[in-house]
């Protein structure tokens, strides 16, 4: 056995066999050096039927072998007198067996593998110059059946020499492809068939994706799928998983190599996973083990207090060290007091929950503090603690904090917080109150400022009292009056209270407090319930009059209960298809449409373009669909419930309902009119000739339109490029809600097979969705994906020239499209975001359009692909950094677009700033100027 490339190969010699007018002839080749030959020439008599067979030769495992044949053959013209006799070829032959004992082999059992005839042939001048020409033919067998076979060589009347036979079969040679090993594979039987080959994870290895390749029959390596990861503590070098070194670390499986220990952190052994930290330093359980190990920070600085009244501020400098760290935070944790004097004796006490500290009292990111609500003329201790994330690790505690001690000055009194009225008479009430949260001292008075509530403080009076009540007279009868309430000590007043309403009476008897008229009461009472009686009476009268017209404003109603959401109807839900579509759709009259020309067949009759002119508005072009004759109820039915789906629907970048014809025959359906046709053949039409941004706002435009589906609970089940319609502004719009679809000659073309529960597009639709048919806005997403793909490729067949169940048997076992040629990394990623196996960890078509957004907005990141890492800019001929600012004439210029530039400015857009907060409505001004 010898080794050859992607290959094992057997050499064998002719042994002694069952021959006739064979000879084995020794021969010299043209370096002198003797060879064994099997020769036959019987060229003068005719009907030669020589033959030379093989001993058996074992099969080994190969479904496919491979015969060479090495021979010299004479030239009939150069032998006078053999004229019909003469050949130039012969035959090759197999027969195949379970064992090596048959000496003898009818000729019939033989199996023909081919006629052999020779390049070159030589005369008998050339014998006597020893030109030996030589030739060489390959033929390949397929042995299956048994365990080896046998090779026969038929002379029909040639005059040959057979110099070698080398018989062989090809393998797929061992190998490691990443990170997994694929063992020796043999070829399979046919000369296109792969065969699946799964690899095992090397040592130290994780499996990331199941690792599977194709064995080719031409012995290549084909497809590789998946792979593996080394583990963590090692990395790949050379094909293999090695150990990370000491002094470096390599912490997930995910991460692309061993990296080298972080500051102040070591590794002392092979294989790490993570740095052990130095003496002193330490990481927090959040902290990354990238990151350095840290320290706790020292101590604040410069602790400084203001003391205004009963508040304090607080500033202080950042600790002299951070200790590596950037998520320093400052704690008040236990501020405390002590009352009485300065020189108090007390241990200090918590302060109360009522101490406000300003923006906060934990957790502090800036340097200064306002703590306020203190008591008056009392002692504070206040202490500051720095802390970061390790500070809890290491223990540290004291030592990082600093500590200032106050005392407040005499303060105003705190505001009055309720007010109560009495004895409220025409003229007349009384006041009382409670004294004030914190006095801050003696209450030597109390001051009462009111006023009528007309006169908003314009003319008010002021009591003054020292107890806490006060009875205010000479007020005028029906009439709301303001009141405010404010406390004085010795540091002077306090602020007012807030505003108290309260109202005199019309009656001499008072409604408030001891003393209450009876009779008055029980009047009151009853003209209260009179106006009761009165307001029921009213209500009932009006729902029953209102409750005649409640079915004819049922409609109305239900637009109003959920304002900006509309819902989607199924018209099949409507037994009538008639009162579906006159609700749906506008009802046109013939006289309006004006027919140009048959453009496609739909699945109801021909599909025409031709102009609708309504009254009263300008003349549009449109697309015609019309059901031809002899249709069927249930035809009638699709046709109309066609027209009521698409007439729910009103968005820019959702196909058109102008209208129907349903009155007279034949029944026709109105939509816009999309003059580049499908988006499918109009991107094959104009393959490379649009930028990657333009391509994202094709996306965008789809992405914006199922969006608005889907809010809707509409679910597609079509989604496809051919399913998608582009204008003349290159706006796309999703269309195909069952109406016209234009059939295409090869059934295969549509990826469709019919399933027992009807047509479903394989290569568009998710797996869920094939398997089970569950239809979702997540298989929406799916084939969503799809699209883009279609969009990025140009128009390209998805999966190529794989049949369905190739296909469906490839993403079961987690085979994606690949990127297509120049596709961005970002805009691949979000394709394979939409294929994920697990429907709920698809993105949502409004992340989706989010995506697309940012990815307009910042259209750097759309310059790396597969094959390039930076963009270059087609007017400067240089390279544009990632972190160049462009101007709005810059930006649209580099995508295409600079046509919009006057637009965008007539609507006040000068600057890629002012574009941020674009919304869809200026989108599809722009994409249709006016």
């Amino acid at each position: 056995f010898l080794t050859a490339t992607a290959a094992y190969v057997v050499q064998l010699y002719l042994y002694k066999c069952a021959c006739l007018k064979w000879e084995e002839v020794s021969i010299m080749d043209e370096k002198n050096i003797p060879i064994r030959t099997y020769q036959v020439c019987n060229v003068l008599e005719p009907n030669q039927n020589n033959w030379l067979r093989t001993d058996w030769i074992p099969r080994s495992g190969a479904q496919r072998v491979y015969v060479e044949v090495k021979f010299t053959l004479r030239d009939c013209n150069s032998l006078p007198g053999v004229t019909g006799t003469c050949k130039e070829t012969f035959n090759l032959y197999y027969h195949e067996s379970n064992e090596d004992r048959e000496s003898y082999i009818k000729e019939s059992s033989f199996i023909k593998v081919d006629t052999v005839a020779a390049d070159e042939s030589f005369t008998q001048v050339d014998v006597g110059d020893r030109i030996m020409k030589l030739n060489t033919e390959v033929r390949d067998v397929k042995v299956t059946t048994r365990k080896g076979f046998y090779l026969a060589f038929q002379d029909v009347g040639a005059c040959i020499a057979l110099v070698s036979v080398r018989v062989f079969y090809k393998t797929c040679p061992l190998t490691v492809r990443n990170l997994a090993t694929f063992p020796d594979t043999i070829t399979g039987a046919d000369t296109s068939s792969l065969v699946e080959v799964r690899g095992s994870c090397v040592n130290q290895s994780e499996e990331r994706e199941e690792p599977k390749m194709y064995c080719g029959a031409d012995g290549e390596w084909l497809v590789p799928i998946g792979g593996c990861l080394c583990n963590p503590g090692y990395e790949e070098r050379g094909g293999a998983c090695k150990a990370c070194r000491a002094g470096f670390y390599k912490a997930k499986s995910t991460d692309p190599g061993c990296a080298k220990c972080p500051p102040h952190s070591h590794s002392l052994r092979d294989g790490a996973t993570i740095c052990d930290c130095h003496a002193g330093f330490f990481r927090a359980d959040t902290d990354p083990p990238s990151m350095a190990c840290t320290q706790p920070p020292s101590a604040p600085q410069q602790l400084i207090s203001v003391v205004n009244e009963t508040s304090v501020v607080l500033e202080w400098t950042p600790p002299h060290r951070l200790g590596g760290r950037s998520d320093t935070s400052y704690n008040f944790p236990r501020p405390g007091s002590a009352g009485g004097s300065v020189s108090s004796s007390q241990f200090c006490a918590p302060c109360g929950s009522d101490v406000l500290f300003s923006p906060g009292q934990t957790g502090l990111t800036t340097t200064r503090v306002v703590v306020s609500e203190l008591r008056a003329h009392t002692h504070y201790t206040f202490i500051v603690h720095a802390r970061n994330g390790v500070s809890q690790a290491s223990g540290a505690g004291a030592a990082q904090s600093v500590s200032v001690s106050v005392t407040t000055n005499q303060a105003a009194p705190s505001p009055v917080s309720s007010i109560q009225a009495t004895d409220v008479t025409r003229h007349s009430l009384s006041l009382s109150w409670q004294q004030p949260d914190r006095p801050n001292g003696v209450i030597l008075e109390y001051e009462v400022k009111f006023y009528e509530k007309d006169q908003r403080e314009r003319s008010y009076r002021i009591m003054r009292t020292f107890s806490r009540s006060v009875d205010v007279t000479g007020l005028n009868p029906l009439t709301v009056y303001v009141f405010h309430v404010r406390a004085r000590t010795a540091a002077g007043y306090g602020e007012f209270s807030t505003p108290f309403e309260f109202s005199t009476n019309s009656d001499p008897f008072p409604l408030i407090g001891e003393g209450v008229n009876s009779a008055f009461l029980l009047l009151s009472v009853s003209g209260v319930g009179i106006l009761l009686l009165i307001s029921a009476a009213v209500f009932i009268i009006s729902r029953r009059r209102s409750k005649y017209s409640k079915t004819k404003q049922d409609s109305e109603e239900e637009k109003h209960l959920n304002p900006g959401v509309k819902i989607y109807v199924d018209p099949f839900t409507y037994e009538d298809p008639d009162q579906a579509i006159h609700e749906f759709a506008k009802e046109i009259d013939v006289s309006s449409i004006h027919i140009e020309k048959v453009i496609g067949m739909g699945e109801f009759g021909e599909v025409c373009s031709g102009r609708l002119r309504v009254q009263g508005k300008r003349e549009i072009y449109v697309a015609i669909k019309s059901l031809k004759a002899g249709y069927s109820d249930k035809q009638r039915r699709d046709f109309l419930s066609e027209a009521s789906i698409m007439g729910q629907f009103d968005h820019p970048n959702i196909i058109r309902l102008e209208g129907v014809v349903t009155r007279c025959k034949p029944l026709m359906i109105i939509t816009e009119y999309m003059e580049n046709g499908s988006l499918d053949a109009f991107l094959r039409k104009h393959d490379g000739q649009f930028t990657v941004i333009q391509l994202v706002g094709m996306l965008r435009g789809i992405a914006s339109g199922m969006k608005y589906l889907s809010d809707m609970n509409y679910v597609h089940r079509d989604l496809a490029a051919r399913n998608i319609l582009v204008n003349s502004n290159l706006v796309c719009k999703v269309s195909d809600f069952g109406l016209s679809r234009v059939l295409e000659d090869d059934p295969e073309a549509t990826g469709t097979y019919l399933s027992p529960g009807g047509k479903i597009p394989i290569r568009w639709t998710a797996p869920e969705a094939i398997a089970y048919r569950k239809f979702t806005t997540a298989s929406d997403v799916w084939s969503y994906g799809i699209v883009m793909w279609e969009v990025v490729s140009y128009g390209e067949r998805p999966y190529w020239d794989m049949n369905n169940q190739d296909v469906i048997k490839a993403i079961e076992e987690g085979y994606r499209l690949p990127a297509p040629m120049d596709c961005p990394v970002v805009l691949h990623q979000l394709m394979l975001d939409c294929w994920e196996r697990d429907r709920a960890e698809r993105p949502t078509f409004s992340q989706i359009l989010n995506m697309l957004d940012k990815l307009i907005r910042n259209p750097g990141t759309l310059r790396r692909t597969g094959g390039e890492r930076y963009l270059q800019c087609t007017k400067a001929k240089t390279e544009i950094s990632s972190s160049k600012v462009w101007s709005l004439c810059e930006w649209l210029q580099s995508i295409g677009l600079e046509r919009y530039r006057d637009t965008l400015a007539a609507a006040g857009y000068t600057s890629l700033d002012s574009l941020l907060a674009l919304t869809h409505q200026i989108e599809v001004e722009i994409m249709n100027p006016r």
